[in-house]
């Protein structure tokens, strides 16, 4: 299988699961996309990596149903942002360093979405208090979100990296 087939195939398996995860039932927030997010910046080439978690979320967003599209945009966002975390420690992979971009990303999409939440949205005040409000009332997802993005990174990029040990000539090729 050549190198273009390999990425071809694992993008589209990808974009299957993080559409999927988002079917299936789960805990708000509960989903593959994050950790596909993040682990197409560690493993895709740029332009890949970006599509992907766009694909996903554009797919499922279409049953799914689309909403405020300044609140979309800022989700949209999110999963680019933590594309990017994948892309800065794509040559420092190491347990701590997934852990941490995991988190991070999990809290800035956390921090993003409910600011535009509260910013485009009309569940909360236009204050201070309202942003607090909407930062407070999101705390379950949130942590259904870390919950999810490390329960799917680990499945993702520990089952990659442990394939990626075992068959080196093979995997090898999707990654370079």
């Amino acid at each position: 299988m050549t190198k273009s087939m390999n990425q071809k195939t694992l993008t589209y398996l990808l974009i299957i699961l993080a559409v999927a995860t988002r079917f299936l039932p789960h805990p708000g927030n509960f989903t593959a996309v994050g950790a596909v997010a993040l682990f197409s910046g560690l493993y895709l080439n740029k332009k890949e990596a970006i599509f992907l978690p766009m694909a996903a979320m554009f797919i499922s967003d279409i049953f799914i149903g689309f909403y405020n599209l300044s609140i979309m945009t800022s989700v949209y966002i999110g999963f680019v942002l933590m594309v990017m975390i994948g892309r800065y420690l794509k040559n420092k992979i190491n347990v701590k360093n997934i852990a941490t971009g995991t988190f991070v990303g999990s809290l800035i999409f956390f921090l993003l979405t409910n600011t535009a939440v509260w910013l485009f949205g009309t569940m909360y005040a236009h204050d201070l208090s309202g942003l607090l409000q909407s930062y407070y009332m999101a705390l379950p997802f949130w942590r259904n979100e870390i919950l999810g993005d490390a329960f799917y990174v680990t499945v993702l990029v520990g089952g990659f990296e442990m394939i990626k040990n075992l068959v080196p000539q093979t995997t090898a090729q999707v990654t370079k």
